[in-house]
């Protein structure tokens, strides 16, 4: 059985030994947010509901495009708080006459507004990947990375940013694109 990290890296639980050796380093020494802001350069424009619901639906489009639709994408404020989590699938079933109707939506923290966009694309390609597989087991990160290769090492420094962010230390990306960098779907 695998010791239990230090509560400073909670978001970290199975990753192991020398990586966590690593990262304790960095901390110590103050220099993860630097790291992290020397690796992810730019912010993003997608700011609002419609402009995340337009982003989703161009990654589906061009990643799931045989998928259910979504009917709702929305920004969360109390996700991260309330239910320790960074974004949300949910099937909403209502009746209509003798059908069942079922209403598929995402919703998405709002630590992300202010996140580098790989940031977003991961929680985004996560939430998508359960349209198609509902547990996260080994076909579902096989969709993950189908659809965000670095998926995995965008997923660990997202828990970096995390373990940042409890320590008191937020960072500030430039709200708009980089200059010159697409924002890749």
């Amino acid at each position: 059985m695998r010791p239990e990290p230090p509560a400073l890296l909670k978001y970290l639980g199975g990753y192991p030994g020398h990586v966590l050796t690593q990262v304790q380093a960095l901390l110590e020494q103050g220099q993860l947010g630097a790291m992290l802001l020397q690796k992810y350069r730019c912010g993003h424009a997608v700011r609002t509901d419609k402009a995340l619901y337009d982003y989703v639906q161009d990654i589906k489009a061009a990643r799931l495009r045989g998928s259910e639709p979504l009917s709702k994408v929305a920004f969360d404020s109390k996700l991260h708080v309330m239910a320790h989590a960074l974004g949300t699938h949910t099937t909403v079933s209502r009746v209509q006459g003798s059908r069942l109707k079922a209403k598929r939506e995402i919703r998405v923290a709002t630590l992300f507004k202010d996140a580098p966009i790989e940031f977003l694309r991961m929680i985004t390609v996560h939430e998508l990947a359960h349209l198609k597989e509902r547990h996260h087991d080994k076909a579902f990160y096989q969709l993950c990375c189908h659809m965000e290769p670095d998926y995995h090492q965008i997923e660990f420094d997202l828990r970096l940013y995390l373990t940042h962010l409890d320590l008191g230390g937020k960072l500030e990306w430039p709200p708009k694109p980089c200059a010159g960098a697409p924002e890749r779907l």
